[in-house]
């Protein structure tokens, strides 16, 4: 599927706003980058409401029908999380903000839709590149048991 999505410049500009508002909590860089992905839309910025937790800690955020769209704020998504990194947290809004935008088979669409918005921004300064990890030996099953495993060649 082929998604329209805000110019490069943009996308850079809004991402350096979430990154600002997760570590320093200026609801002005948040309101800033919700309104320029809508505005690039023409639609009006949704009424987001902040959480501590949803779910009982397990989701980040959730957009409803009527365009109400809660999520984790950043003080707490960093405190009660195994992965509570800012690109996680941004990812997670981009993702709400798809649904948002794009309500008819939501899901697909904006898990897209945050892959694409999160593309082609380069790393964030600071952050290191993961260390290469050599692909997994290849195990093929033998026997009459599936649950044995024995390394073989793979042909």
């Amino acid at each position: 599927m082929r998604m329209i999505l805000p110019p490069l410049r943009q996308r850079r500009s809004v991402d350096r706003s979430l990154r600002a508002f997760f570590e320093t909590y200026a609801s002005a860089d948040f309101r800033r980058a919700i309104r320029v992905v809508c505005g690039f839309y023409n639609l009006k910025a949704p009424v987001i409401e902040w959480y501590e937790y949803l779910d009982w800690g397990k989701g980040a955020g959730r957009t409803y029908e009527n365009g109400r769209i809660h999520l984790v704020h950043p003080e707490n998504w960093k405190k009660g999380r195994k992965y509570n990194t800012a690109r996680q947290w941004i990812h997670t809004v981009h993702h709400e903000i798809g649904h948002y935008l794009f309500w008819a088979d939501a899901e697909r669409k904006a898990d897209l839709f945050a892959a694409a918005m999160m593309q082609r921004l380069g790393r964030p300064p600071g952050l290191r590149a993961r260390p290469a990890v050599p692909a997994p030996t290849r195990l093929r099953l033998t026997g009459t048991r599936r649950s044995v495993g024995r390394r073989r060649n793979a042909t």
